[in-house]
């Protein structure tokens, strides 16, 4: 084998592990498949995560990070809280159709990891808690959007990513997005200059 130049083999491992992890399943990927396939050694695996648990706890803080850059670039030149929104559901859509409704990596990592002092856990709950809270702030602003939209919008999004999952395609992202454009209230328009 190769030797791995110094600092590369955390990065190999990592993207050995986002992609094996996310295709596979955490429960049944081991240290040993992801060592071999990074083309490092199980010795450079641990000295770089300590532990498969501290690595399942990477990999989901990379996806967290990856959707947090995406949904940051997609929503930078929207000024509408309400387009913001729903910019979220095409984002989920766009995200689980590029990787083959394999199904939220989140939703996913909490129904193999079911202890809820399980460190990869509270990754899903901040990764969860992250878009409630985009999603909440943004229907702040809306007029009259009633405290249980955000709760609504992400049973929605929920609903729509397992759906998806289960029938294999984007259709259940397009019904969940027109039921959201009928929950959010219309923004006032702008003020005209005339």
């Amino acid at each position: 084998m190769a030797r791995t130049a110094r600092g590369g083999a955390g990065a190999k491992v990592l993207e050995t592990a986002y992609r094996l992890f996310y295709r596979d399943g955490i429960h049944a990927v081991g240290v040993d498949a992801i060592a071999a396939e990074a083309g490092v050694t199980k010795t450079a695996l641990y000295s770089n995560f300590g532990s498969k648990a501290r690595l399942v706890v990477s990999y989901l803080r990379e996806r967290d990070r990856l959707w947090q850059a995406e949904i940051d670039q997609i929503t930078a030149s929207i000024t509408s809280p309400r387009e913001r929104v729903l910019a979220v559901f095409d984002a989920y859509e766009e995200w689980l159709s590029r990787d083959r409704f394999r199904g939220c990596a989140f939703a996913n990592a909490a129904a193999e990891l079911p202890r809820s002092d399980d460190p990869a856990r509270e990754v899903v709950r901040h990764h969860k808690s992250a878009v409630r809270s985009f999603l909440r702030r943004q229907v702040e602003l809306l007029p009259e959007s009633g405290p249980e939209l955000p709760a609504r919008l992400m049973i929605l999004l929920e609903g729509a990513a397992v759906t998806s999952t289960v029938e294999q395609g984007a259709e259940p992202f397009r019904v969940a997005r027109r039921l959201a454009e009928s929950l959010l209230p219309l923004e006032a328009p702008e003020p005209s200059d005339a």
